[in-house]
């Protein structure tokens, strides 16, 4: 079975046991959700779900039909280098980026009504 999410704009097919990177959430200092959703995350925000031969389509999501995941990690990651150039007129700049990331593992994938 599979699903396809919706996560901060971009779309993402997933299976259960995938390892999955995201943007990383910001999440509220202090409070007890805020400890508890650092363990496991839930997409509600599910534009299909498909496999045995059978699929469904939300419009544009399936009402009652989740996924939640595990986090293991948060990162950063490769540099990726930028350089600007300007030919004759001696300008030029280097920079990097490393672009922050959430680790998760899918888990289960509940079919909506």
């Amino acid at each position: 079975m599979y699903a396809i999410i919706e996560d901060s704009g971009t779309q993402i097919k997933v299976r259960t046991g995938d390892i999955v990177e995201l943007d990383p959430r910001q999440q509220e200092e202090g409070s007890e959700q805020a400890e508890a959703a650092t363990d496991r995350i839930v997409f509600d925000r599910v534009l299909a779900i498909g496999g045995a031969g059978s699929l469904s389509i939300g419009r544009p999501y399936l009402a009652g039909a989740s996924v939640s995941a595990e986090v293991l990690s948060e990162g950063r990651g490769d540099k990726v280098r930028v350089v600007k150039y300007k030919r004759r007129k001696g300008y030029r700049r280097a920079m990097g980026h490393r672009q922050p990331f959430l680790r998760v593992r899918i888990g289960e994938i509940t079919p909506g009504t």
